[in-house]
C-alpha cells in the first residue's frame, strides 16, 4: 500500500532540522533518515501514515527486527526524535513513543587495555616511513582520545608541537582542543620530518590531511582499521581491538590515574556526563580487583 503524501516531506523537514537546528553530524542524520523510512515502509503496509501511528505500532516495529541492541537503539531515538518534533509543531497531537520503554543494549564495560598491553602496542611499528606514520597515528589515538574519524581528519595545521594540542572536530561539528603527551608529540615530530615528506614519493602534492597512505593521499577508515589490527596480533592482543578500544584506554588510564571526570569528558568531547561515567565502572572494577589482590581480609575469603 502507497504510504500518505506528506509523510516524505515531514521526514525532509525534520531531516533538515536535525542537521540545522540541533547540529547533529551528517552521518547520524543519514542514518536517521534510513530508520526512519524503514518505519515509513512498515506503517504503509498496514494502512497508516506517520501522523495516524499508535504506540502498538512503534511497539511492532521495533520488536520485529532482527537487530543488534545497539541498533534497535538507535531506531528508537530516530523515531522518539521525529515524534518529539512532530508534537511541538503540531503535526500530531499525541506521541506514540510517549512511555516507551528505553532499549536495553548488551551488558558490559566497553573493552579496555592494560598499560602494558598499550605499551606492546605501540612497540610494534618499525621505523621505515610507514611505520613512523603508524606510530605516530597510534600514539595521537591514545595519546588524545580521539574517535577513528576525527583522527583521519587531523590536517598539519590542527596539531602544535610546540604547545603539545591538538585540535579536532567530533560529533555535531564541535571543536575542542586536547593535550597531547610527550611520547605522542615525538612520534608526530618524527613522522612529519622523517615520514610523512615520502609517502607518495617525495617532493609530489600530498593531501592536508596528517596521515596519508602509501599514495600520499589520506588514510582511510579501512585503512585504519587493518593497520590497528596488524600490530594488535604483532602484540599477541585479542582479534576486537580497534581505534575505539584505544580511545576507552585512554579514558580509563585517565581516571585511573587520578583525573577529574569532568576533564575527561571535555577531552572525549562527550556532550553528557553520564555518557562518560561509564568509565568510572571500568576504574572501580580496577579498585577492587586491587582491593581483592592486596587487602588479606579480601585474600582471605
Amino acid at each position: 500500500m502507497a504510504k500518505p503524501a506528506g509523510d516524505d516531506s515531514a521526514l525532509t523537514a525534520h531531516l533538515r532540522s536535525l542537521r540545522l537546528e540541533k547540529g547533529l553530524s551528517e552521518r547520524t542524520v543519514e542514518s536517521y533518515g534510513r530508520d526512519l523510512a524503514q518505519f515509513v515502509h512498515f506503517l504503509a503496509e498496514r494502512g497508516l501514515g506517520l501522523t495516524t501511528a499508535s504506540s502498538d505500532d512503534v511497539r511492532d516495529f521495533l520488536a520485529g527486527g532482527e537487530w543488534r541492541p545497539a541498533t534497535r537503539a538507535r531506531k528508537t531515538a530516530a523515531i522518539r526524535s521525529f515524534y518529539g518534533r512532530a508534537v511541538f509543531t503540531g503535526l500530531v497531537s499525541t506521541d506514540p513513543t510517549q512511555g516507551l520503554p528505553g532499549p536495553r543494549l548488551e551488558s558490559g564495560l566497553p573493552r579496555t587495555l592494560s598499560i602494558q598491553e598499550v605499551e606492546r602496542l605501540l612497540a610494534g611499528p618499525r621505523a621505515d616511513h610507514r611505520g613512523l606514520r603508524d606510530r605516530a597515528l597510534l600514539e595521537t589515538l591514545y595519546g588524545a582520545g580521539l574517535r577513528a574519524s576525527e583522527a583521519l581528519g587531523l590536517r598539519l595545521q590542527d596539531i602544535d608541537l610546540d604547545v603539545g594540542f591538538v585540535r579536532t572536530i567530533g560529533k555535531g561539528d564541535k571543536e575542542r582542543v586536547v593535550p597531547l603527551g610527550r611520547k605522542a608529540v615525538e612520534a608526530l615530530r618524527t613522522y612529519n620530518e622523517r615520514g610523512r615528506p615520502f609517502l607518495g614519493g617525495a617532493g609530489r602534492i600530498k593531501a592536508p590531511e596528517l596521515f596519508l597512505n602509501d599514495r600520499g593521499r589520506r588514510l582511510s577508515r579501512q585503512g585504519l582499521h587493518l593497520l590497528i589490527k596488524k600490530y594488535a596480533r604483532l602484540a599477541g592482543l585479542p582479534d576486537d581491538v580497534s581505534a575505539h578500544t584505544l580511545r576507552h584506554s585512554f579514558a580509563t588510564h585517565l581516571l585511573e590515574g587520578g583525573a577529574d571526570l569532568r576533564a575527561v569528558q571535555e577531552m572525549l568531547g562527550h556532550a553528557d556526563l553520564s555518557t562518560t561515567q561509564i568509565y568510572t565502572h571500568v576504574t572501580t572494577a580496577h579498585l577492587q580487583k586491587i582491593y581483592r589482590d592486596a587487602h588479606p581480609r579480601a585474600r582471605s575469603e
